[in-house]
């Protein structure tokens, strides 16, 4: 059994490429001695399952390159790498780079590949682990119902049309790009030279700082990301989920809109759950979700 011992997405640039990518780490076991060419009948079935491999070139440099690396033999690492690749390109997130690396440990690969969306990267990586055992193993796998999982998260997640559009224009420029959240919050560039848009408006205004300020777990998001010391605490939008999150950080909490300005449907420092119970209404009548974090005792200097 191939086991996933990291995944997760690089943002920007990295040692492998400037470009976001997903990073996983793979520990393939017993296939550390079996390459592609020792598992009978792995090459057919692969193709058969993924016909459009045979246009990877691979470092032969053209179409078929990647089928006679299976035939020849190479290790699962490198094989998951194009399924994952092909995955995507599938689902209409035409991406072309990736590269495997061994390590200095045995049977221990590192995976890179881009990515354009990457709640998608990150569901390929798994899917593509899991296409290789079922081929391997010689059971099923529907390919079809993986591909369409990926075109619902591709859906999802896209930027918008004019978001891309400027993105592309400024990829076409050289100018690397890091997307801050789920939606249309994009950084083009980086340190001081570095602007922001969201969707068609940019950071020559104050429109961006205004909205972000007000969503309050994108704003703590963002500090978090920035190294500064943020409130534990998670978003909720039921009594049950609130209750849940009361217990787990322990009282005293606060409570507010996920959404809102001016301290509007907050409430600080409960302790019960009869408290929680009335803060938690009052929040969702500004906003249907809700904040329930940590309360830390302060003073205010002037």
């Amino acid at each position: 059994m191939i086991e996933i011992k990291e995944l997760r997405a690089l943002r920007g640039p990295n040692r492998h490429t400037r470009h976001t990518a997903i990073f996983m780490v793979l520990d393939i076991n017993n296939y550390e001695n079996q390459p592609s060419d020792k598992l009978d009948g792995f090459s057919d079935r692969l193709v058969a399952l993924m016909p459009s491999l045979q246009e990877h070139e691979c470092s032969i440099g053209k179409p078929g390159g990647f089928i006679q690396r299976l035939q020849k033999g190479t290790w699962a690492g490198h094989i998951i790498e194009h399924i994952a690749i092909e995955m995507k390109c599938l689902a209409g997130m035409e991406v072309g780079y990736g590269k495997t690396l061994d390590t200095s440990k045995k049977g221990f690969y590192i995976v890179v590949f881009r990515y354009l969306v990457e709640s998608a990267g990150l569901k390929a990586a798994k899917e593509a682990v899991s296409l290789f055992e079922a081929v391997a193993q010689e059971k099923s796998f529907d390919v079809s119902r993986a591909i369409a999982e990926l075109k619902v998260l591709r859906e999802n997640h896209m930027l918008g049309p004019t978001t891309w559009s400027i993105v592309k224009e400024a990829q076409y420029r050289g100018i690397p790009f890091i997307r801050l959240n789920d939606n249309s919050h994009i950084q083009l560039g980086y340190g001081a030279s570095q602007k922001q848009i969201q969707a068609s408006i940019t950071s020559h205004t104050s429109a961006i700082a205004v909205e972000t300020a007000d969503e309050k777990t994108r704003a703590k998001t963002y500090l978090k990301r920035s190294g500064i010391p943020v409130p534990n605490g998670q978003k909720v939008s039921t009594p049950k989920e609130a209750l849940t999150v009361f217990n787990a950080i322990g009282a005293p909490v606060v409570v507010k809109p996920e959404v809102g300005n001016h301290g509007n449907g907050s409430t600080v420092n409960i302790t019960n759950l009869d408290q929680l119970k009335k803060a938690f209404k009052a929040a969702q009548a500004y906003h249907r979700d809700v904040i329930v974090e940590e309360y830390i005792d302060g003073i205010f200097v002037f």
